[in-house]
């Protein structure tokens, strides 16, 4: 247990975890089954169903297993060439493509499981914004670091999650978020695995986290101008070379 001292005002955690003063007096009742959180439900189907649908139209044999790199792949992927040519929507389009069965498998997990219940806690439109300028920061990240590198998945905007949650959780789940951050950090130093959008994703839900934390006025205020920085480092990261030079 924690004392108020030494907890914000504004702190968050998961929907249904107990608190000292819901201690039942009578007979619980059964739980009301809520509705998917909307910004959570378009990410999880959308990507399901766009990876069902490259694999159907890849002819490879084992694409539903090993990922198809079909027209829906090649249309959303993040590649920095095709991003400074103009094709902007790859900075968010890549989320919603994987590189293969376990891939989507692992990231839809966590989107059910930490992303569901913090658009619950926060609400779906503060949730859509850390989750644009969460995946924004992770695509100039990739850009910057990986230009010529192909990067798919929604690890970098769950990772923003991770950031944000940070400063407005619990003590005791805090603790949880940074061991499951612990666990990220290692799989992000395997090959294959775009480290640098993990850690631009978490870089830009850091600031997301404070505004939040800081009250629904400030975030209202805020949130727009760190959403505008996003837009403005994926731009600088995709045409590098109008910008070299520049004191």
């Amino acid at each position: 247990m924690t004392s108020p001292n030494d907890e914000p005002r504004d702190t968050w955690e998961p929907a249904g975890a107990p608190g000292p003063e819901q201690r039942p007096t009578e007979a619980p009742t059964p739980p009301v089954r809520q509705p998917w959180p909307p910004v959570c439900a378009t990410i999880l189907v959308g990507a399901v169903a766009l990876y069902l649908l490259d694999a159907f139209l890849s002819p490879e044999q084992g694409a539903l297993l090993v990922g198809a790199r079909g027209p829906v792949f090649q249309w959303a992927t993040l590649y920095g060439p095709y991003v400074q040519e103009g094709q902007y929507w790859r900075a968010l389009s890549c989320i919603f493509v994987h590189g293969g069965l376990l891939h989507l498998g692992f990231n839809m997990s966590v989107v059910y499981s930490l992303g569901m219940p913090l658009e619950r806690g926060i609400g779906s439109a503060r949730f859509l914004i850390i989750s644009l300028a969460t995946t924004l920061g992770a695509s100039a990240f990739a850009l910057l670091f990986n230009f010529e590198v192909p990067t798919v998945g929604a690890s970098g905007m769950i990772l923003g999650w991770g950031g944000a949650m940070i400063l407005i959780a619990t003590r005791e789940f805090r603790r949880s978020l940074m061991f499951w951050l612990a666990q990220v950090l290692v799989i992000s130093m395997l090959p294959g695995v775009s480290w640098a959008a993990h850690l631009g994703g978490f870089l830009f839900g850091l600031p997301m986290g404070f505004a939040l934390r800081l009250g629904p006025r400030v975030f209202v205020r805020a949130a727009p101008l760190l959403l505008a920085i996003t837009v403005a480092v994926v731009y600088i990261a995709a045409n590098p070379e109008r910008f070299r030079g520049v004191p």
